[in-house]
């Protein structure tokens, strides 16, 4: 009987990776300094593998074992094209550089990841005009793994537009399958930003450069009005007095949106995100704006002036509106219901629009991950 998959999780949060691996994998050590994530972790998944702390204080002697993956969804608020533009040189992305120092330290003692796995933001890509992308590539190269990254956007998943950059590393000198490795960039994963990022890479870089391929997922059949409620716990929806200053936030285009739905007669729902945009005089005011398109815009944590996503459902002229509940975030990540929630709305909310979605996780391990390790490895993880 074969053994499971084994692997480590970095930046942990409510364990989305975890979810994403499935009962195929058995996590050896998980981490993250988040008190309250780790205590949504702990009661989804246990608590033995999950150690909270700080990344910068572990060191290889922490870690068990040696593990087929290591997984790191490192914090991308200095990466992201909202964020403060610190890139890895910030307090919060620059976590970047103790999660390598970790992963030397189990080089040096001969227990390296046969896979390493980083997830984050695309703006990763021109972070400081690509010297950031060049430095996640170079130590990937640098550290002796063949390596490629991918974008994936979760919307052929879940009703969630989410696009997200995957760093895939495998140790140099594995076999690595022609079912997941091409030749030159495809259509489907490298977009124009990562052809261009990865042109100005030094050769020495590129040298250990793959484009890693995977097959689509089947068409998603599942909207954003089948993920929404009309009884949702934790929310109340707003009074029509409110749905009205909603209504009244709208540009003229959103409004017309409105209208066309309302023509429609149906049940429809839409995704609402508050904006700062310059009006007509060229002044900053505070703007709603909605989407129709039966998919979520991208989850964001509620901190730092990110608005929280408001949902809007029209059926004919009745129009009613409310924040989106943390069930439906949940949904939106491709958790189950049965995932466990923080019973705090900002925390949970925060929990969800920090994670990496499950189903791409799963696709990912399925067509690539899984792949490659039975190729090189599985032949070493027969139960005797």
């Amino acid at each position: 009987m074969n053994k499971p998959f084994t692997y480590l999780e970095f930046f942990a949060g409510g364990g989305m990776a975890r979810a994403g691996l499935g009962s195929e994998w058995k996590c050896l050590f998980a981490n993250d300094f988040d008190h309250k994530k780790s205590d949504v972790y702990r009661i989804n998944w246990g608590s033995n593998e999950l150690r909270t702390a700080d990344i910068r204080t572990l060191n290889a002697s922490s870690i068990p074992d040696v593990a087929d993956l290591a997984w790191g969804s490192f914090p991308c608020q200095d990466l992201s094209l909202a964020g403060g533009g610190a890139g890895l040189k910030g307090e919060r992305s620059g976590t970047f550089y103790p999660f390598w120092d970790l992963m030397r330290g189990l080089a040096k003692d001969g227990r390296s990841p046969r896979m390493i796995v980083l997830e984050n933001v695309c703006g990763a890509l021109t972070s400081h005009q690509g010297t950031d992308f060049a430095a996640i590539c170079s130590t990937f190269a640098q550290c002796g793994y063949q390596y490629g990254a991918v974008v994936v956007d979760a919307e052929l998943f879940v009703p969630h537009s989410r696009p997200r950059l995957f760093f895939i590393g495998v140790l140099d000198g594995t076999e690595i399958p022609t079912s997941v490795a091409i030749d030159a960039p495809s259509n489907s994963w490298h977009p124009h930003a990562l052809r261009f990022a990865h042109a100005a890479l030094p050769k020495s870089v590129k040298t250990m450069w793959t484009w890693w391929n995977f097959p689509k997922p089947s068409p998603r059949t599942i909207t954003l009005a089948d993920l929404i409620e009309d009884t949702p716990s934790g929310v109340r929806w707003h009074t029509q007095e409110e749905t009205s200053a909603l209504l009244g936030m709208m540009s003229a285009v959103n409004l017309a949106k409105v209208e066309k739905v309302k023509k429609l007669g149906t049940r429809v729902v839409g995704g609402i995100y508050k904006r700062t945009r310059l009006n007509e005089n060229g002044v900053k005011v505070q703007r709603a704006e909605v989407r129709f398109d039966d998919v979520s815009g991208c989850l964001r944590t509620p901190t730092g002036g990110s608005s929280r996503q408001l949902i809007m459902v029209i059926h004919g002229t009745k129009i009613r509106s409310r924040l989106i509940s943390t069930r439906e975030t949940a949904r939106l990540m491709g958790l189950p219901d049965t995932y466990r929630l923080p019973s705090n709305y900002n925390e949970g909310y925060h929990l969800t629009g920090d994670g990496v979605v499950v189903p791409v996780v799963r696709h990912l391990a399925y067509h690539v991950f899984e792949r490659i390790l039975a190729k090189g490895f599985r032949d070493a993880k027969i139960a005797a």
